[in-house]
């Protein structure tokens, strides 16, 4: 097993550990450790509300999610020579949840959760049409996915690390706190927020103390949006066997990883969309001097995926376009045509039995696959969805004999908005 730099014991908060990881992006967050290129070493994780959502029947912890503590980060890691300018090269060698025998009551020791945020709350893709909060829980039998929440289904999860990341130079983080502090202020009262500005409250940042710890917490980006540096891409193929080449903007580079996924469907339409878990994750990194510029690489991640999601034959797949439930056009809007893809989705499947909530929270956490299918022929753009059938514990493609109608069980949790 490779060396284990970042240990977290499951029966105590983030902040009360032994090493102190982070939830904000800043350069100037103190490194846990410090590897050299060519190391592999192995992480733990902490689910990214770090235990505040329960296994259990209610949807009220994901109402109440305390937003201004996440994500929960393992690091930062400084790498021996890296410079701003190089490329940090990042293998994903293994990952998976916390064994269940390493007895705690956390995410991701035999179970995870796929939430959906109310609109007041961050909302998610579909927030006009589910503006409330619901949860499903997920049992893990080995690589395998049930819930009790969304019966009638079970598929492999494609693991993966949410958000993984180098640390900003300080020009890089005043740059996004200008634009996006920008982009806010044209509808400063939108619900959700246009964007997250600094949150001194509940700010996590390693071993920093004092004044210090407050200069930094009032500059420091909140780590929701993906940006640059990577960060939260939440992208599902970062599986066992992917490459990263991440820009380098500090010295050391200050790579930081979590918010792992069992499972996550393209998009993580829930917001809150993927099976959320804590976990390990065994990494080996190293660096190529001036890649940056060698290879043009001066802003955002580029990867090779990993060669272990399953491998599904079997697909039924839903088109969506460019035009608004009430019949409005848009002009080659994409995100419209996959919001109208995924609500196709979810009609389609509640002529099987489930309630719309269940379908959407299936869509979230399930390995489907999201894909802009034209952008070119005005005015539609086209973006389709595609749901695995072999995920299903009966039929669900059409056919002359109509839908088999399933028992919905009680339902997804749900919890108002008050």
């Amino acid at each position: 097993m490779p060396e284990l730099l970042f240990p977290l014991d499951s029966g105590r908060r983030f902040t009360d550990q032994e090493k102190i990881g982070h939830n904000r992006w800043h350069p100037d967050i103190p490194p846990v450790a410090t590897v050299r290129p060519g190391q592999t070493f192995r992480v733990h994780c902490r689910e990214w509300f770090d235990g505040a959502i329960h296994n259990d029947d209610s949807a009220e912890d994901v109402r109440d999610a305390p937003l201004t503590t996440v994500h929960a980060l393992s690091g930062p890691f400084a790498v021996q020579g890296a410079e701003p300018g190089d490329l940090l090269v990042v293998d994903i060698l293994d990952l998976g949840p916390i064994p269940q025998e390493d007895s705690g009551p956390l995410a991701g020791q035999g179970w995870g959760y796929t939430g959906v945020f109310p609109t007041g709350n961050g909302g998610g893709f579909l927030t006009e049409q589910f503006p409330d909060a619901y949860k499903a829980i997920w049992d893990f039998t080995g690589r395998q996915a049930t819930s009790r929440h969304i019966p009638g289904v079970e598929f492999t999860g494609i693991t993966h690390p949410g958000l993984m990341g180098t640390a900003p130079s300080a020009g890089m983080l005043a740059t996004w706190n200008r634009r996006e502090g920008a982009l806010r202020a044209t509808d400063p009262d939108r619900v959700p927020p246009l964007s997250l500005p600094p949150e001194p409250r509940d700010a996590i940042l390693g071993t920093l103390t004092g004044a210090e710890f407050d200069r930094v917490a009032a500059e420091a980006a909140r780590t929701a949006p993906p940006r640059e540096n990577g960060g939260n891409q939440d992208i599902k193929n970062f599986t066992a066997g992917t490459r990263v080449f991440y820009p380098v903007y500090v010295p050391g580079a200050n790579l930081s990883v979590g918010d792992l996924h069992f499972s996550q469907g393209d998009g993580e339409i829930t917001f809150c969309g993927a099976i959320e878990m804590g976990g390990f994750v065994d990494l080996h990194v190293d660096l190529i001097k001036n890649g940056m510029q060698t290879y043009g690489v001066a802003e955002n991640a580029i990867f090779l995926p990993g060669n272990t999601p399953p491998q599904f034959s079997q697909w039924l797949a839903f088109s969506g376009i460019s035009v608004t439930l009430d019949g409005q056009q848009r002009y080659l809007d994409p995100q419209l045509s996959y919001q109208r893809a995924c609500l196709h989705a979810i009609d389609y499947l509640t002529r099987f039995g489930y309630q719309p909530e269940q379908a959407y929270l299936l869509l979230g956490a399930a390995p489907i696959e999201g894909r802009l299918s034209g952008v070119v022929d005005i005015p539609n753009s086209c973006a389709t969805v595609y749901l695995p059938t072999e995920i299903f514990k009966f039929d669900v493609r059409p056919s002359a004999g109509g839908p088999t109608r399933i028992d919905p069980g009680p339902g997804a949790p749900r919890a108002s908005m008050s």
